[in-house]
């Protein structure tokens, strides 16, 4: 059994028929036919981002409704966070993120065959992995882990940075479509972090926006506003809404936090920024501005860009009085 055969099967007739019927008319239409090769991806991508939403609604929902953490008389701006859920997994974003992965992978692969040097795979680092693709996503998932871990840690060390993360962390009403309030500069320093370790396992394209939906699933629903609790082994196993909703915590938020891991808690407890504390403590970020908080779409965004442009003036400010 292949990757293609093990991963693709249950979506293979309907990207190739979305494909064929939509996107390969479409681009031939409007010039766009060099894209050829990467529709049946983006068709794919598409999919994927369909189901990974229902599984979401599916895993979150009922855990909201029956076990809530927070009951809230006005709903405040979760329609703006159902809107980014939207956009980063159905939307242009997965479609530019896979483009970019494929064609940087393709370039690298290319320059590497023509110098006589073999392209990275984790197969070939790990020999064991061959034929075995179950284990082999395991593995792949576990460094994408790791390396996520060290991406959010340094999203929060690093104040210019932050200014930007701070919008995931601004909502006071944290529900499982809080996992992609992003700002979208932020998204992109984490495609790139991401993208660069995924080449560098040599994870093939076909096979990187499922990764990234896979873990999405979790993520999603590590944000969820509810009690559910794992027990303290599985709090030490996967990630929980309650692990999760301390690093959410206003007395968390800013550059010094806990619990940065995404699916995985292994890498905070290892490196000592882990909290099993049991106390459910209120979310949001008190020092963002309000438009971060209750904004829409477009006003966020903004206020991300004024509070990114505000950290560089303030360096400018403390460097001239040194």
């Amino acid at each position: 059994m292949t990757w293609s055969d093990f991963l693709y099967d249950p979506f293979d007739a309907m990207a190739g028929w979305l494909q064929g019927h939509l996107l390969l008319p479409l681009l031939w239409h409007t010039g766009l036919s060099a894209w050829e090769d990467i529709s049946y991806g983006w068709a794919l991508v598409a999919l994927y981002g369909v189901a990974q939403v229902f599984i979401t609604l599916g895993l979150s929902m009922p855990v909201e409704r029956f076990w809530p953490l927070e009951k809230w008389q006005k709903v405040e701006s979760v329609g703006t966070d159902i809107f980014y859920t939207l956009l980063n997994r159905v939307g242009v974003l997965p479609l530019v993120s896979f483009v970019l992965f494929y064609e940087v992978q393709t370039w690298i692969n290319g320059f590497l065959t023509d110098h006589g040097i073999v392209p990275p795979t984790i197969e070939r680092a790990l020999p064991f992995l061959l034929g075995h693709p179950i284990l082999t996503l395991i593995t792949y998932l576990i460094i994408l882990d790791f390396a996520e871990y060290w991406r959010h840690r340094l999203s929060h060390r690093f104040y210019w940075w932050y200014t930007l993360h701070s919008l995931h962390h601004a909502q006071r009403q944290m529900t499982f479509w809080s996992d992609d309030r992003n700002h979208l500069l932020d998204d992109f320093l984490s495609a790139i972090w991401f993208g660069v370790v995924a080449i560098a396992i040599g994870v093939p394209p076909i096979q990187f926006p499922m990764l990234v939906l896979t873990v999405r699933v979790l993520e999603s629903f590590s944000h969820a506003n509810t009690k559910v609790y794992f027990g303290w082994l599985g709090e030490r196993l996967l990630i929980s809404p309650r692990f999760h909703r301390a690093h959410h915590s206003v007395k968390a938020a800013g550059q010094k936090s806990c619990n940065y891991g995404a699916t995985l808690p292994w890498w905070d407890m290892m490196f000592g920024t882990a909290d099993f504390g049991r106390e459910y403590i209120r979310t949001g970020d008190p020092s963002a501005d309000e438009a971060m908080h209750t904004g829409n779409y477009l006003e966020q965004q903004m206020s991300g860009l004024r509070r990114f442009g505000r950290s560089f003036r303030r360096r400018r400010q403390r460097a001239a009085s040194v």
